[in-house]
């Protein structure tokens, strides 16, 4: 059985969805919003072609809110601290599934397949839960390889951002901000690429979404 939040103490189930999420909600309320970008991956959600959308853990923090209620699937860390997002996720309508870089992922890989191969979409930290930082992992152009998904990379800035002195240079921003959500060009993986070929795509995929982020700033 897949991991679920609810293994969690009830207690502080209840903080994290009663009074976690509605706050988070009332925090980016108060922000103005400007999404650039997403026409091709509306036209691949109308087609409902499979998308799996990948950004960095230090650019997670709007994730939970900008997506909810379009039931996409994320991969959320089995660990403690990832309680917090799971718990909200859940409540806003996600398929959350436990699981990480870190952990044997092998029941939650085949629920991404099967949701990817039924037209889905799902999300997928490019770094993982624990880094290193900007440094990609190769589930998410292995995942893409076997449903032939679009990888569609995002990411978000602000005008008042504030960047945590964390592993992961995680980004934040007070309220009343202005918010740029950026969707990238999306692509797929030859299912044919392997060994080296394979390699150099892996890191021109992590020096072009290194490069997104920046992009996402001049926004602002």
């Amino acid at each position: 059985m897949i991991p679920s939040v609810a293994a969690a103490s009830p207690f502080r189930r209840f903080i994290y969805a009663y009074v976690g999420r509605p706050l988070i909600w009332l925090w980016f309320k108060t922000c103005r919003w400007k999404v650039v970008g997403e026409e091709d991956y509306l036209r691949l959600r109308r087609e409902r072609k499979p998308v799996i959308l990948v950004m960095w853990h230090g650019r997670i923090f709007t994730v939970p809110y900008f997506f909810r209620k379009r039931g996409i699937m994320p991969l959320v860390s089995p660990s403690r601290d990832g309680e917090i997002p799971a718990t909200m996720m859940e409540r806003w309508g996600y398929k959350v599934l436990r699981g990480s870089g870190s952990h044997a992922v092998v029941q939650e890989w085949k629920a991404m397949v099967r949701e990817l191969q039924a037209g889905g979409e799902v999300i997928i930290v490019a770094d993982g839960p624990r880094g290193p930082d900007r440094i990609l992992k190769d589930g998410c152009l292995r995942l893409a390889q076997a449903t032939g998904a679009h990888i569609v990379p995002w990411t978000f800035s602000a005008s008042r951002k504030k960047t945590v002195k964390s592993w992961d240079k995680f980004l934040m921003f007070p309220p009343f901000s202005r918010v740029a959500a950026v969707y990238g060009s999306p692509f797929t993986v030859d299912p044919k690429l392997k060994g080296e070929a394979f390699e150099l795509l892996r890191q021109k995929v992590e020096v072009e979404l290194t490069a997104f982020d920046s992009l996402a700033d001049l926004y602002l």
